[in-house]
């Protein structure tokens, strides 16, 4: 039985091999059925093992989402980006050439991305690092679904757009006046560092901490990390300038080490509560003096909850593909759904509720604020409840939001999840809100370490936001 495992096994990974690139999930169907058709039922069931097992394997592998129902590289993308490469592409707008900027303040404005979301990376970790140091960072700006790089003198603008299908999709927009003005899709090396266990292992958004010497190299011997909303204060954004009060919190922004050997704990007196910037770089050289540091707060934040929706979105279809895989190979009725696929569709789902309701948020122990605006632009979004409450609502004293649960719950990519996925987290959110603060229920152990930080209030709050901000979420 061993034996005859182990071969299937091997015979489904080279049939799947040889034609990854070009084969259809109708194509694969079509040929396990032909493969079943002389098998006997206990080689039948043997075989729908051998494929169960290769594509349990495949969904471990980094790039998984090259195969349908993905297909990452090949599938055409529908996002802000493409939305406005159409725009160009019919006439309907044009896109102004300005120096030194470029076109960095033409595309700015057609995506909607304000300049008060500027932040500076000074350390040599993106596409141009060639352009990148602390004398002349890296800009980012960013709104709910667009994230723009920008290098002094760069040959392009680097853009990543929140693809409700696809993830992350990356582009570069060239410089030169004298080219046409096109988007290209990036499917090369953005996905070496922006696919990996960073990433949740889907195209994604990357916030990195390390320490940088003072010609903006990394010291990766030193290490590095991944910031989101749960990383300690004091370790956030080494290798970036942050502008902004905090009172005595420490972190590791503004700070270049001398040598390439860091001896800890580092001394960044100096790189605390730091509101200019104008003594480290030419501030005019940009279209804002500022590293805001409530922007960088809400940047890292976006990028584990966008993360987790592009995780939840693949792994429910995913899923679902197998599953139609093995219904067939095992002449199940169609539409049948496995223990193995649902554990994993809740499993997504659940990481993307935690992520919502800004589970394990590192706790600040004093006031923060920005220096660009940001944060006041930000809270005027809304939506707001008849009660003036709005998701967008800063807290900034002991934690980001007023509210803990993330505005990108209102974005597009979270309305494109699959119905399934969707009406899990709605279900989980439901549960959550309304209980008071106690463990019970389906979520245990759990429940009570993710989401102990929301109290009674809490609760209620977002509870009542939602259902009038967004009627039709929360399912009981």
């Amino acid at each position: 039985m061993f034996t005859n495992r182990a071969r299937l096994v091997s015979e489904v990974r080279a049939m799947d091999k040889t034609r990854s690139e070009t084969m259809k999930n109708g194509e694969t169907l079509a040929l396990i059925a032909r493969g079943l058709a002389n098998l006997s039922h206990c080689r039948r069931a043997c075989f729908a093992v051998a494929v169960l097992t290769c594509f349990a394997s495949a969904s471990d592998s980094d790039d998984n989402y090259e195969r349908p129902p993905i297909s990452y590289s090949t599938a055409t993308p529908a996002n802000r980006v493409s939305q406005l490469q159409a725009r160009l592409d019919a006439g309907e707008i044009e896109l102004k050439h300005t120096a030194p900027w470029g076109y960095l303040g033409a595309v700015l404005n057609a995506l909607e991305v304000p300049i008060d979301s500027q932040t500076f990376v000074f350390s040599k970790t993106s596409l141009q690092l060639v352009r990148i140091s602390p004398r002349t960072p890296r800009a980012i700006y960013f709104n709910d679904d667009i994230y723009v790089g920008y290098c002094q003198n760069g040959d392009v603008l680097e853009i990543s757009a929140v693809d409700p299908a696809l993830g992350t999709v990356f582009y570069t927009l060239d410089q030169d006046p004298e080219q046409p003005v096109r988007f290209e899709r990036r499917v090369d090396n953005c996905l070496v560092c922006h696919s990996s266990s960073r990433t949740d292992g889907v195209p994604g958004h990357l916030v990195r901490s390390l320490y940088v010497d003072r010609m903006g190299t990394p010291i990766l011997s030193a290490g590095s990390r991944t910031v989101d909303h749960t990383t300690p204060f004091e370790q956030r954004w080494g290798g970036w300038y942050v502008t902004g009060t905090h009172g005595d919190q420490k972190h590791l922004g503004n700070l270049l080490i001398d040598g390439r050997r860091v001896m800890e704990p580092v001394d960044n007196a100096a790189g605390q509560n730091v509101e200019s910037l104008s003594e480290r770089i030419e501030t005019d050289a940009y279209l804002s003096p500022h590293s805001d540091l409530i922007a960088l707060m809400v940047l890292e934040h976006q990028t584990l909850v966008h993360n987790r929706i592009t995780k939840a979105s693949f792994e429910n279809r995913q899923s679902l593909a197998y599953d139609a895989v093995m219904n067939k190979a095992l002449e199940r009725p169609e539409g049948t759904r496995s223990e193995t696929s649902l554990r994993r569709i809740a499993g997504a789902s659940e990481d993307l509720v935690e992520a919502l309701l800004m589970a394990e948020e590192a706790r600040l122990t004093s006031l923060v604020r920005g220096t660009s605006g940001f944060a006041t632009r930000y809270m005027r979004q809304g939506p707001r409840d008849k009660h003036g409450r709005s998701l967008r609502d800063l807290d900034l004293q002991t934690r980001l939001f007023k509210y803990p649960c993330s505005p990108l719950i209102y974005s597009t990519a979270f309305d494109s999840l699959p119905q399934q996925t969707k009406s899990h987290v709605g279900k989980r959110l439901h549960e959550i809100l309304s209980r008071d603060g106690a463990a019970a229920g389906t979520g245990g152990q759990r429940e009570e370490g993710k989401f102990s930080h929301l109290s009674v209030a809490d609760r209620r709050a977002i509870r009542e936001i939602l259902e009038q901000t967004k009627p039709g979420l929360l399912k009981p």
